[in-house]
């Protein structure tokens, strides 16, 4: 009966098997991409993290093997090639600026502003795809925003280069997702991510001729680790998402940063501040909440939840 608080949901045991593969996948996906962030930061001390980013793509193809075993060149079919070129060119300036800050700025800060950019995509889904926004989602995005504050601190702390670049980026990665999101209604992810590289490899290359440097066997084994595990991560992540709701997984993103102040602990004696704990959190908060609340409202309705990673 309506209003009964003795009443139990009973789960399905099929949806908590995929509930619990969601968050396997996920924790792999921030396993892969804080290998791949200490990997580029490393590499980028002998290597320009231009020249990274293009290895990065053309290795990251090898993910993709699979598929091209099964499908040929049939996996770049579409007949979106106009958007997933606006895609790629955005996607490449966005992982150029990123990188430069992986190799420049605190692996912690990076990660954690990082984080921002779900949040630039929460609020341009509202008004691109006309999303419903009531005082709690604006207020879990103010609250994730004040995160962002948190981190930077403007006028208390020095806002670096890597800062600004990082939260351009995150912003750039923001309308990706959102193209990402469209393109998804008729193209495997098999095909958006073949045509990343596709797109991206060629203009990366370009900004990395100036700054060119001949890689060594050891350089090569390094950009090659790159390359996998940022291809791994994108295939995880895909997966999580396949096997679970967005608001199970999304959450789990926070050990991400468990994971990078680790290695930068040990591998480069970096250690995290507060202020990357505390506005890190917050930002994971934020759109945890989010999307529990629409995954809730969206069952209310009996229609699907907005896509919000």
């Amino acid at each position: 009966m309506p209003g009964d608080h003795n009443t139990t949901t009973v789960v399905p045991a099929a949806s908590r098997s995929k509930n619990l593969n969601g968050i396997l996948w996920m924790v792999v996906y921030t396993l892969a991409m804080s290998g791949m962030h200490a990997s580029i930061r490393h590499i980028s001390q002998n290597i320009h993290p231009f020249e990274v980013a293009f290895f990065r793509l053309v290795f990251g193809l090898l993910v993709l093997l699979p598929f091209f075993y099964k499908q040929g060149f049939g996996v770049f079919k579409s007949n979106r090639k106009m958007t997933m070129s606006i895609r790629g060119v955005i996607n490449a300036v966005c992982m150029m600026g990123y990188f430069y800050a992986l190799s420049t700025g605190p692996l912690a800060r990076v990660t954690s502003l990082g984080f921002s950019s779900t949040l630039f995509a929460i609020v341009m889904a509202i008004f691109v795809f006309g999303e419903k926004a009531g005082l709690r989602r604006w207020s879990a995005i103010a609250f994730g925003f004040l995160g962002t504050l948190v981190i930077v601190r403007p006028g208390f702390a020095d806002v670096g280069l890597e800062t600004i670049v990082v939260l351009c980026s995150a912003f750039g990665w923001a309308i990706c997702i959102l193209i990402i999101k469209d393109l998804g209604k008729t193209d495997s992810a098999a095909t958006i991510t073949a045509y990343m590289s596709l797109v991206m490899a060629p203009i990366v290359l370009i900004p990395a001729l100036f700054v060119w440097t001949t890689p060594t066997l050891y350089d090569i084994g390094w950009l090659l680790i790159v390359g996998i595990l940022g291809g791994f991560g994108q295939f995880s992540m895909a997966h999580a998402l396949k096997q679970a709701e967005a608001h199970v997984v999304l959450p789990i993103e926070f050990v991400r940063l468990i994971w990078i102040s680790i290695l930068a602990y040990f591998i480069f004696g970096e250690i995290p501040g507060i202020y990357e704990w505390i506005g890190g959190g917050m930002i994971i908060a934020a759109t945890s909440y989010i999307a529990l609340r629409e995954n809730k409202l969206s069952k209310k309705d009996g229609k699907p939840a907005p896509i919000i990673i």
